[in-house]
C-alpha cells in the first residue's frame, strides 16, 4: 500500500529518563518542546535568556552561565523608556531598571547552576542571520525594536560555529565527559530573511552541526526540522501564520522523539503521569460529593505510589491539586 507521504524513519539512538536534569536553550520551538517534557514530568530549565535564536548567542549565553560571569549594570541599556539587554529576549525588558537586573541575575544564577547539574543540553537553532552592533562588532541576542543604523546584518559561516562551539565543549567535556547534548534545527522558517535566505541560512546550521556531531560522541541530532517539512510537508500541520507548527505537528513530533530517546520504563511512566493530568481536567457534575472524594483519594494514592516509586519527580502541583478537593 502506498504512503503518499515521505517517512522519515526513526529509531532508538538517545537515552532520556526522568532522573536526568535537562537544559534547554535556544528558539520558540525549544520552549514548545520543553513544555512538553515538563508535562511529562521531566525536570527542565529552560531558555534562561528567553528565546535565542541564532547559534552565536546561544553560546555566549551557555559561555556566561558555565563560567558564572557576572551581569553588570552597563550590560542594561535604555531606549525610550525601557531598559533592555542585548543578550536576553524582549521577555526580560521592562521600564524599572533594578527590576530588569534582579530578574536576569536571579535567572542566571538559577540557570548556571542547572548547566553545571545537567545530564542533558538541548539546544535547537534557529538561524545563522545574526545582526551585530555597528559600533563594536558584538552579536546581539535581540534588536529591542532600535533604528537599523544600529546594527549590520551578516549571516554567520559553518567554520566560525564550529569553531566558537568546539572551543567551548572541549572544556564542558573535561569537567562533564558525560554529558549528553542533543542538537536540533527548528523546522520554524525565518521568511522574514527572505524564502532563499532562510533556505541558506537553514543549511548553515545544518552544516554546523553535522560536523559537531563528528567532532565530538556527545552530541546527536534530531531531525526535527525534517518531520515537519520532509515528513508532514502539508499547511494543515501549521498554525494560522503558515510558519510555525500547530499542535497536530508538535505531538507528531513528540510521537518521534519518544521512539528516538525513551525506552519502555520511561513511555509507561510518561503514560501514568498522563493519566493524571488528564484526572486533573475532569469536571465533576456535583463536586464535593462521594464519588468525586473518592477519585481524589484514588489519585492521590497513585500519585504516592509514583512518588515513591520515582522519588525524582516533582509532583507537588498534582498533590495540592486533588488535597484541595479534599478540603
Amino acid at each position: 500500500m502506498e504512503t503518499f507521504r515521505t517517512i522519515i524513519p526513526i529509531k532508538k539512538t538517545w537515552d532520556l529518563t526522568h532522573a536526568d536534569r535537562i537544559l534547554t536553550m535556544g528558539s520558540c520551538f525549544a520552549d514548545r518542546m520543553s513544555d512538553v517534557l515538563m508535562q511529562s514530568g521531566f525536570r527542565v530549565e529552560h531558555n534562561p535568556f528567553g528565546v535565542l535564536y541564532n547559534p552565536m548567542s546561544v553560546v555566549k549565553a551557555l559561555e556566561t552561565l558555565w563560567y558564572n560571569i557576572p551581569f553588570r549594570d552597563e550590560d542594561v541599556f535604555e531606549y525610550q523608556g525601557c531598559y533592555a539587554s542585548f543578550m536576553h529576549h524582549t521577555s526580560f525588558s521592562g521600564r524599572d531598571k533594578d527590576e530588569v537586573l534582579k530578574r536576569i541575575r536571579m535567572r542566571t544564577a538559577q540557570a548556571s547552576q542547572a548547566l553545571h547539574q545537567a545530564d542533558c543540553l538541548m539546544i535547537t537553532f534557529g538561524t545563522s542571520w545574526v545582526y551585530a552592533l555597528a559600533e563594536t562588532g558584538k552579536i546581539v541576542a535581540n534588536c529591542h525594536k532600535l533604528p537599523d543604523y544600529h546594527f549590520v546584518r551578516r549571516r554567520l559561516d559553518v567554520a566560525e560555529i564550529v569553531e566558537y562551539y568546539s572551543e567551548f565543549l572541549e572544556v564542558v567535556f573535561r569537567e562533564k565527559p558525560d554529558l549528553k547534548i542533543l542538537m536540533t534545527v527548528s523546522p520554524i522558517r525565518h521568511f522574514k530573511d527572505g524564502a532563499h535566505e532562510n533556505t541558506l541560512s537553514k543549511a548553515v546550521l545544518h552544516l554546523a552541526i553535522e560536523e559537531l556531531c563528528l567532532r565530538f560522541p556527545q552530541i546527536v541530532y534530531f531531525p526535527a526540522y525534517e518531520l515537519l517539512c520532509d515528513d508532514l510537508r502539508d499547511y494543515r500541520f501549521y498554525d494560522e501564520d503558515m510558519l510555525h507548527p500547530n499542535s497536530q505537528a508538535l505531538r507528531y513530533i513528540w510521537e518521534a522523539f519518544s521512539q528516538f530517546a525513551f525506552d519502555k520504563n520511561t513511555k509507561d511512566l510518561i503514560h501514568q503521569l498522563q493519566q493524571i493530568h488528564k484526572a486533573m481536567q475532569h469536571k465533576p457534575l456535583r463536586p464535593g460529593d462521594e464519588a468525586y472524594v473518592r477519585f481524589a483519594q484514588k489519585n492521590l494514592a497513585a500519585i504516592a505510589m509514583l512518588q515513591l516509586a520515582h522519588p525524582e519527580l516533582d509532583l507537588t502541583e498534582e498533590q495540592d491539586f486533588f488535597k484541595r478537593i479534599l478540603e
